[in-house]
């Protein structure tokens, strides 16, 4: 960002949030592949940017204001998010949509294994995983404004035609036999509906900032994805941790989960189903490949903004390369 921008932006945020003043530092965070992430530190405070990346967006994609409006949301409920202090869809401060919010201190983990924890806390952190999002899972969309923030019906169809619609509008990443074939299975083979909640749409272990001392969950990160739709669909895809490898974030397949002190992928859904009210989560082999299915979609996605020029993080190119692998792996599942 050069020095034009920051004083736009200082402006800016003088005049919309509450007792900002400058002069600000930015540095921006290694993660964020969709929305590129700053820290922006002002003598008095320490605040988190978001912005849209630079160069042609996919409709749809990169909606900051809805990331907000869910986030002040959810905050007003009790739920851990960032406090947002505001939006800007005035693109000649930045030349995109951005917002602040609160810096959250405390810990990120990109790896499941959690090998920098020592080992008897790390059931513990899993557990807080998992209740935080039974806990999303139990809100009320009507109670907390949100009932018209997605579509209540028929939430899979919608998201298979979205994620195929986008993965073969994406001419320049080429198409790929395994998701041409799942474009197929998917649409054949759906469950039964569930009751519509809020949905994350990427919950997974480093979209979480951990409090510093205790295993509990402090903030829960990155909502673009989010809308109303099936909770099952949403916990699956973070179930997916124990079927992908360590080269996907926050991949646990391979690892020895009871030696490095973690709970089993059953024992981890019979927690989620206990904190839901749930006899136990039918249809998992159908949601493990959907997930994989909406998952690769993004992969491709990223393929396509590398290709362009415009991926916003530093290792576009590694999840870039991991498409073609998970899409084989959910063609796989569905065969199996």
């Amino acid at each position: 960002m050069n020095q034009a921008e920051l004083a736009r932006l200082t402006a800016w945020a003088a005049r919309h949030v509450e007792g900002f003043a400058g002069p600000v530092h930015l540095t921006r965070f290694a993660a964020g592949q969709s929305n590129p992430t700053y820290r922006l530190e002002t003598p008095g405070q320490s605040y988190v940017l978001r912005r849209q990346p630079p160069g042609l967006l996919l409709k749809g994609a990169h909606a900051l204001d809805r990331e907000a409006r869910v986030m002040r949301a959810l905050g007003a409920a009790g739920f851990p998010v960032p406090r947002v202090h505001a939006l800007c869809q005035d693109r000649e401060v930045l030349g995109a949509w951005f917002y602040l919010m609160d810096f959250c201190a405390g810990r990120i983990f990109t790896r499941a294994q959690l090998e920098d924890v020592a080992r008897p806390e790390r059931a513990g952190l899993f557990d807080a995983m998992n209740e935080t999002l039974a806990q999303l899972h139990g809100l009320d969309p009507v109670a907390l404004g949100l009932a018209d923030y997605g579509r209540a019906e028929n939430y899979l169809p919608r998201q298979i035609a979205r994620w195929g619609g986008q993965y073969r509008e994406d001419e320049l990443a080429g198409r790929d036999a395994a998701m041409d074939f799942l474009m197929d299975w998917l649409p054949s083979n759906l469950p039964p509906a569930q009751a519509a909640t809020i949905i994350h749409g990427d919950y997974r272990i480093d979209n979480l900032i951990f409090a510093p001392d205790a295993p509990r969950v402090a903030a829960v990160l990155d909502w673009e994805l989010s809308t109303l739709g099936d909770p099952l669909a949403d916990f699956t895809y973070h179930l997916m941790m124990y079927r992908l490898g360590p080269e996907f974030p926050a991949g646990l397949a391979g690892t020895d989960l009871a030696a490095q002190g973690l709970p089993a992928e059953d024992a981890y859904i019979a927690d989620y189903c206990r904190r839901t009210g749930r006899a136990g989560l039918v249809d998992l082999r159908f949601y493990l490949v959907f997930n994989m299915f909406r998952f690769a979609a993004i992969l491709h996605g990223i393929k396509g903004r590398l290709l362009r020029g415009n991926a916003a993080s530093a290792n576009a190119r590694a999840m870039a390369d991991n498409f073609t692998p998970l899409a084989a792996l959910a063609a796989r599942l569905a065969r199996a």
